[in-house]
Order: C-alpha cells, then structure tokens, then sequence
C-alpha cells in the first residue's frame, strides 16, 4: 500500500484529508508540525509527502529544504497562499507541485496518481548513455552526470530532463512537459519554468547562459544535442 506522510496543522483539515487519503487506497500517515514530520518521514520513509507552509515552529519552506538534503520523496504542498511569490519559493526550494486551499479530494488523488507514474527508471532493458557534451544522462540507471561527476537531482527533475532528453533537439511547449511529466493536461505552467530554472542551476556552467537547456522564446524549452 502506498504510503503519503501529511503535515498540516489544522486538525479539521487534516483529518478530512486522511479520511479521503484511506479512501483512495493509501496509508496516510499525520502530523501537525514539520519537526515531527521529519522525524516521521525519517521512520516511515513514505512515498508522497504533502506539506502545508504556514505551521508552528519550522514552516513549510525550511521543512521542504530540510527534506530536500537527505530524500527525493515527492513533495507536494497544500496551502491557502496562492501569491505567485509563495508557490515559486515553494517550488524553488524543492517542491515538486502545488495546490491551493481548499482542496478537491479528486484533484488531490490525480496528482497522486500522477506522481506514482513517473519513476526514475525507464521501459527499455540497455543501459543507455546520453551525452550533451560535458553532460551525461542515464535513464535506466537514474543519473546525471555533468564532467563526470554525479549530479544530486529530484524524480520530477530527472523525468523532466529525461523528456527533454527524448526529444534532443526539439522544442517542446511548457503544455507538453506539464503533460508529459506531471500527467496535467490542465495546470499551472510556471511548474514547468521553476523546474527548468533548478535544472541549470545544476546542470549548467553558467546557468544565466545555458548551453545545455534553452529557451526557444515564445515555443518552450529544449535539450541542445
């Protein structure tokens, strides 16, 4: 059964939400606040992790970083901030989607659902090296490799490069990758721009001038070959 781990401190909302959580088939683990999320996380290692931002104590933001440093864990949070500023920081600092208050139970398990289909290993049996230049991608083996060092990336920024990396060469608009990726045919587009942003921090020399991932203006992004 697949586990999500809630911290939310709103004892109403949380506990509606982990009745529609075991609704939907899953092992929903709760706490109130991020320190005991962590510890939480820590012992039950749960597949999703879904984070409220204004907690007592150590708010959703730093809690997010602080995950961030030891777990790939999807991270999805779920606040009543719907200020652009909030959900890109949120996003920057390692979320993976974003969805606002007052949640619909179904469009909370489609993004679950979402979630559970990526995977950091692809279809095809051979291990496969793509190489853009000074940057290595291994989809089978779930790598990123920049001068042949290994490069510390999320599930979400490894689907999202590995879908790039299918594609070398070809722009593909922010409404395919969202598709694609986070399986939305109807979402928020600036997912897509903050992931993109992430990547080049890490896979780009500079990244104010990518070589590697780049912007077609007006069409998308693309993966130079």
């Amino acid at each position: 059964m697949t586990a999500v781990l809630l911290i939310e401190d709103d004892d109403r909302i949380r506990l509606s939400l982990v009745l529609a959580l075991e609704d939907e088939g899953y092992a929903a683990h709760a706490v109130a606040t991020a320190e005991e999320g962590l510890i939480e996380q820590r012992r039950v290692g749960a597949d999703t992790v879904l984070i409220d931002l204004m907690l007592p104590g150590m708010d959703g933001f730093e809690c997010i970083r602080q995950l961030r440093r030891t777990d790939d864990v999807p991270i999805v949070v779920i606040s009543a901030r719907d200020d652009t500023h909030d959900i890109v920081a949120a996003l920057e600092a390692g979320a993976d989607d974003y969805l606002i208050k007052p949640v619909a139970v179904k469009e909370l398990a489609a993004r679950l659902r979402a979630l559970r289909r990526r995977s950091r290993t692809a279809d095809a049996p051979a291990l496969r090296i793509l190489t853009f230049g000074d940057l290595e991608l291994r989809p089978e083996a779930g790598e990123v490799r920049l001068h042949g060092a290994e490069v510390p990336v999320t599930r979400t920024e490894f689907q999202l490069l590995c879908e790039l990396a299918d594609h070398a060469g070809q722009v593909l608009s922010r409404e395919q990758l969202l598709q694609r990726v986070w399986g939305y045919d109807i979402g928020d587009e600036r997912l897509v721009d903050v992931h993109v942003g992430r990547l080049r921090h890490k896979i780009e020399d500079t990244p104010g001038k990518p070589r590697h991932l780049v912007t077609v203006r007006g069409l998308g992004y693309k993966l130079q070959p």
